[in-house]
């Protein structure tokens, strides 16, 4: 299939594209990766009035470490991210999630930034920042506005942002010292997009009681999931084999995701229980690790 007939616009600097966003709102559309945005126009799912082509504004493709915190330009490449050795040594989950991310081919053209704005339930990144608790820097001509990971990821393929804004940085506040990690999806086939899937960060003491737990759930509901009771229940414990799968069970009680030919409402549950499970567990073992 062919996309629908679209206007041009290919914005050479940050100022340009605002300009061109706020003349189009909800009329244009931004083409970065486009490796979700094209099939979207292939099948005719979009029907954007102007395609706005921000490859040229280079000065959002960057990766930098400032007071601690990783800031990532949103027109980083995902390989560029994910051969980083800034983010492997100081954000490994970021840096583990990412080889999950369809393949090099798909890597290579997608961007961080463009999968947070497409914000599919589905997609690995917006789960990992989710659980690190990255903020959202967006700009248009109007100002610049900081988001949440709640204010950002509204609905199925929803977010935020206003027609008139774009995303221009995400920022992830450091991982604490010592703090174990682990991500874990399920596919029918690498690449493919993952039935289910859980994001973890867990911070111990010396005698491996859980001080700080994150979870986050992929493929839970139409956004990224935190299930804040599970993450709080697991604080002042340590995190043995009972403690982790009543964890894992409380995480996904309230979950309902949606059932296709690949998997029903209740599997896709079980098994984001298990990957849930997994994933505290080695989670656990590193920070353990770490502290010993």
């Amino acid at each position: 299939m062919k996309p629908p007939p679209f206007e041009y616009e290919a914005p050479r600097d940050l100022g340009a594209a605002l300009d061109v966003l706020e003349q189009c709102g909800a009329d244009g559309k931004v083409l970065a990766g486009g490796q979700s945005l094209v099939p979207l126009l292939n099948f005719r799912l979009a029907r954007p009035e102007v395609l706005i082509d921000i490859n040229e504004v280079q000065e959002l493709a960057y990766l930098r470490r400032e007071d601690g915190r990783l800031h990532i330009g949103s027109l980083t490449r995902d390989a560029q991210a994910e051969r980083s050795r800034l983010v492997a040594d100081h954000w490994p989950l970021l840096a583990d999630a990412l080889r999950w991310v369809g393949h090099p081919q798909i890597r290579n053209r997608g961007t961080v930034g463009g999968s947070v704005a497409h914000a599919d339930p589905a997609a690995e990144l917006p789960v990992v920042l989710c659980a690190l608790d990255a903020r959202y820097h967006a700009r248009s001509t109007r100002g610049a506005r900081t988001l949440d990971s709640e204010e950002m990821f509204r609905g199925q393929l929803q977010t935020g942002l206003e027609p008139d804004e774009l995303l221009c940085e995400i920022e992830v506040p450091a991982m604490a010292p010592g703090a174990g990690w682990a991500f874990m999806e399920f596919a029918r086939r690498h690449g493919d997009f993952a039935l289910g899937g859980a994001a973890v960060v867990v911070e111990s003491d010396e005698d491996a009681v859980c001080r700080r737990a994150a979870i986050c759930l992929l493929g839970a509901g139409p956004t990224p999931v935190r299930p804040r009771a599970a993450e709080q229940a697991l604080v002042g414990h340590p995190l043995t084999a009972d403690v982790v799968s009543a964890a894992a069970a409380d995480a996904v009680r309230d979950i309902r995701p949606r059932g296709d030919i690949h998997g029903g409402s209740e599997y896709r549950t079980s098994l984001i229980e298990t990957l849930v499970g997994r994933a505290l567990t080695g989670a656990a073992a590193r920070a353990n690790g770490a502290a010993s």
